[in-house]
């Protein structure tokens, strides 16, 4: 099978996949995306539906929007986070079929 990205022999790229996986290994951080997974939130809604504060929710979205895993728009005064594409629902709903296996 040939792809672009099968193995890549570039140093940078196995470094940014790795950081990209560092992002997915925080507990609040998973139930953040999975809590975007149905909806877009702003930070409020966010944080009472993960049930941490909202700026613990905020610092977490950072580290969410580095690694491009969520995306926001303005709504007024209010910013709204939602899942950055469909491939981020499609590896959260993977891996959950993963470790349910």
């Amino acid at each position: 099978m040939e792809d672009a990205c099968e193995v890549p022999a570039n140093e940078e790229i196995l470094y940014d996949l790795a950081e990209f996986f560092k992002a997915l290994a925080d507990t609040t951080r998973m139930r953040i995306l999975y809590t975007l997974m149905d909806s877009e939130l702003c930070v409020a809604d966010i944080s009472e539906a993960v049930g941490v504060s909202p700026s613990a929710v905020s610092h977490q979205l950072r580290i969410l929007k580095q690694a491009r895993l969520v995306k926001f728009r303005k709504e007024g005064k209010q910013i709204i986070y939602s899942l950055s594409d469909d491939h981020v629902h499609t590896m959260l709903s993977q891996g959950m079929t993963h470790i349910c296996e």
